[in-house]
């Protein structure tokens, strides 16, 4: 079994797919419509169409899809400079911060709640 990638159900697809593309500024691989291939194996899929699909039926709940139990992470080579590309445009949860780990990250949400973090690539 091969891991391949998240599929975090959106609200509106195109608003994602602009915030993806354009905020963060990853490359659409493919575009179906009710779901967004980025390069680097990242992906969105529209909500309705993927609750359906997965459960054969209307999501009955329709509740928000980020619920500050998802973290999708990403990488910079240099975090700075994407932080403050970054800060104006999103919704900031905190600003860089040195993690227990070593790491270096800031965290944002995305257009539907998702919990963005960005960090650097960690050596070994």
């Amino acid at each position: 079994m091969k891991f391949v990638n998240p599929l975090p159900f959106v609200r509106d697809i195109e608003a994602s797919k602009r915030f993806y593309g354009e905020v963060l500024g990853l490359s659409v691989r493919e575009d179906h419509g009710d779901i967004v291939l980025f390069e680097d194996g990242f992906a969105i899929h529209d909500g309705a169409a993927l609750y359906g699909a997965v459960f054969g039926r209307p999501d009955p709940k329709a509740a928000p899809y980020g619920r500050d139990n998802l973290v999708l992470y990403f990488e910079v080579p240099d975090l700075d400079a994407a932080f403050e590309r970054l800060a104006e445009a999103v919704t900031l949860i905190h600003g860089i911060r040195q993690e227990p780990w070593g790491g270096r990250v800031f965290r944002f949400y995305d257009p539907d709640g998702h919990v963005i973090e960005v960090g650097t690539p960690r050596a070994g």
